[in-house]
Order: structure tokens, then sequence, then C-alpha cells
């Protein structure tokens, strides 16, 4: 098992960045794919974006490709999501999470873990 704690969002204009770090404890960060999700009000938790334990070709929701970038630095137990040219419609708690295996899961239920969430407020 692994904790996760979310941090650094905020409430921006349409067209600003922000920059979400997920901070897990323990030794075995790097033997965790790890994946962003987010949920707005009255609306299903989705997928945003996972990596791989290597970190090697990040899997995106079609919604923020081109967009948004997760990255990992295993030496310091930390995934990132770079937010850009946030829209609106970006609005949304955003969840990390975490799961002991490979490759790039998609689906909430294939994670084991999940931070306390962030929330991310867009303005028009």
């Amino acid at each position: 098992q692994v904790q996760l704690v979310d941090a650094g969002g905020g409430l921006v204009q349409a067209g600003a960045s922000l920059r979400l770090s997920c901070a897990a404890s323990g030794r075995t960060f790097s033997r965790y794919a790890m994946g962003w999700f987010r949920q707005a009000p009255g609306k299903e938790r989705e997928f945003v974006a996972a990596i791989s334990r290597s970190g090697i070709r990040p899997e995106y929701a079609d919604s923020v490709k081109g967009r948004f970038t997760i990255s990992r630095d295993n030496a310091k137990n930390t995934v990132y999501l770079q937010m850009n040219s946030l829209k609106p419609e970006d609005t949304a708690v955003y969840y990390c999470a975490a799961v002991p295996r490979g490759g790039w899961p998609v689906m909430t239920y294939e994670y084991t873990d999940w931070g306390q969430g962030t929330q991310v407020t867009v303005s028009s």
C-alpha cells in the first residue's frame, strides 16, 4: 500500500497553466503505475492520464491530449500533471492514483490507492 498526497490545485482563468503534484510514501514507488483522474460535480470520476512504472509512452484522455503532460520522478516518489491551456470544462477535483503493476491503467477500478484530491477551478 502507498499513501498519496495531491497538491497544486487552484483557481485560474481560462488559458492559464497549473502543475499538480502527487507525493507517495514508501520505498516502492517505482513499482507502481500512476494515474490522474478527475471528477466534476454531478459527474462520474473520469480518466485523465496514466504513466507506466518506467515513465515511457504515457496515456491520455482525448479531452486533454496536447494540453496536459503526466510525468514522474521516481527518485522523489512524485508524479506530476502539467496542465496548459486550461478550459472551464477542466474544472473538477483531481485525484492521483496508484497500482502496483505495469502498463497504463485507465479505469478507476484498476487502481488500489488514491490521493485525497485537489480542486481545480477554471473561470471563463
